[in-house]
């Protein structure tokens, strides 16, 4: 067999080619970008997270968040410091990161060169094994010409999922808190409601009573009947609303089979006795959002492909094929082998295709996440601003029904029960005299709920992951008597 030669020009190339560059362990290590994730999301809601890849690590997670939750009330940090840990959908998250680095290694590294053998007049008896050996070696020019170009791209979207990760993780915190907020918020309209069902039953109970005397007509008992029948209606729906919210909360802190069993507070903390005043909340949320930051690096990104199909427009595939041709021949009773070197250089001849089109459709993009960037920073500062107007009005209506409402109704109540004392009035204006003070009670419970839903509105606002939403929540109506219930 005739000994392969190769000339020095093409050697050269092809071997630094196949010499693949220093990666970066940014990109090549286990947990590539995480660490980035956390340091950001720490410094936003002060919460620890972890990116769990063996089991041994999964079980340890499981174990602390068992530690933190079963048996336990636990408070809104515990909550969300519970699910940052335990949310399976937020280590996915994670892993998309750590895929995005992955892209930017493969990237990184150079097209692995194709070797083609071809064998020509096998078993040929008067020369051996074969008579033609023909050895090419495919190498993608333009893989190298635009290797570059394509690592700025995947190292953008690198950081894009670093970003999106961020931004996970702050609405996973912020779905959380407010998952616990309408959990306890429920138990506690469930607490006023039910005392307010024992009110009810009471007056129904009377007016039963005064019924078989003949002391109170049948208009009369079947508006307490009705009231009562309604309010009964009320409980079971608000503890349906109450069970739900908890269930809610638990699904987002990832718990299932006896982790389920912890406990919430009957009743939301208290309003705080003043609020901090947000010095340039347009400008913190434009400098802190992580939505927008994702919006930026998205935007450059787009800037990159662009320009990369720009290189790309009119050559999408170019090839240099080296080699050579070993032949043999007889003659005269002796073999003689001559080796010719072979060199080819393939590419798409861009008759049909010009590239216009790819091209277009990179500008477009291109604008179009300019035009989603644009629209994204005016809704921040527009959200910022409605999460401070919500936070310090909520603040200010809560106050009033806890100050102003609530106290005046238990006056009321407790001058109605002098009276009944004193036999000025009778039973049933002292009942409607506690009713409408729960009602009261109940309305400043909700109201304390709008405040608290507000205080994680504002959060949100600033650093992102919120949905949005700067409005009170619904409140739950108590029925009064006179009023057919309503």
């Amino acid at each position: 067999m005739a000994k392969m030669k190769w000339p020095a020009r093409l050697i050269a190339p092809l071997v630094l080619a196949a010499c693949a560059p220093q990666v970066s362990t940014k990109y090549t290590d286990a947990r590539a970008g995480f660490l980035d994730v956390s340091t950001q999301t720490s410094g936003a809601i002060g919460k620890r997270t972890a990116f769990a890849q063996t089991r041994a690590e999964n079980d340890a997670l499981i174990k602390e968040v068992r530690g933190m939750v079963q048996g336990k009330t636990i408070s809104a940090e515990t909550a969300v410091q519970a699910a940052l840990l335990n949310n399976k959908g937020l280590q996915a998250s994670y892993a998309n990161v750590g895929l995005s680095a992955a892209e930017v290694w493969q990237q990184s590294t150079p097209q692995n060169p194709v070797v083609s053998l071809g064998l020509f007049g096998v078993g040929a008896p008067e020369l051996g094994l074969y008579r033609t050996l023909e050895t090419m070696i495919a190498f993608n020019v333009l893989d190298v010409k635009t290797r570059k170009q394509r690592i700025a791209v995947a190292d953008a979207q690198f950081q894009q999922a670093q970003l999106t990760a961020v931004n996970d993780t702050l609405s996973l915190a912020d779905q959380t808190r407010r998952a616990w907020i309408d959990a306890v918020a429920a138990f506690e309209s469930l607490s006023y409601l039910r005392q307010a069902g024992e009110a009810a039953g009471a007056g129904a109970e009377l007016a039963e009573q005064l019924g078989k005397t003949g002391a109170l007509n049948k208009a009369g008992q079947a508006r307490e009947f009705a009231f009562n029948a309604e309010l009964a209606g009320q409980v079971a729906k608000a503890r349906l609303d109450a069970t739900l919210a908890k269930e809610e909360l638990t699904r987002l802190m990832g718990l299932w089979g006896s982790d389920v069993d912890y406990l919430v507070p009957d009743a939301l903390p208290d309003l705080p006795t003043s609020l901090g005043h947000v010095s340039s909340i347009e400008v913190a949320a434009l400098s802190n959002r992580v939505d927008l930051k994702v919006a930026k690096t998205g935007l450059a990104a787009q800037a990159r492909a662009f320009g990369l199909t720009d290189q790309t427009r009119l050559v999408t595939d170019l090839e240099l094929i080296a080699g050579f041709e070993s032949e043999r021949e007889r003659a005269d009773g002796s073999t003689e082998t001559s080796t010719r070197p072979q060199i080819e250089l393939e590419f798409a001849i861009p008759i049909f295709d010009t590239g216009q089109a790819r091209m277009r459709k990179a500008e477009l993009a291109y604008m179009q996440a300019a035009n989603s960037l644009a629209e994204k920073a005016v809704n921040v500062r527009s959200e910022a601003r409605s999460a401070e107007a919500a936070y310090h009005a909520s603040y200010q209506i809560a106050r009033h029904y806890r100050d102003v409402v609530v106290p005046l109704r238990v006056t009321i109540e407790e001058e109605g029960l002098l009276s009944y004392n004193g036999m000025i009035t009778n039973t049933f204006e002292l009942l409607t005299d506690v009713r409408d003070k729960l009602a009261s009670s109940l309305e400043a419970a909700n109201a304390k709920r709008d405040f608290w839903m507000a205080q994680a509105n504002l959060t949100a606002a600033i650093y992102g992951g919120g949905s949005g939403s700067v409005g009170g929540g619904e409140s739950m109506a108590l029925a009064t008597a006179g009023r057919a219930g309503h």
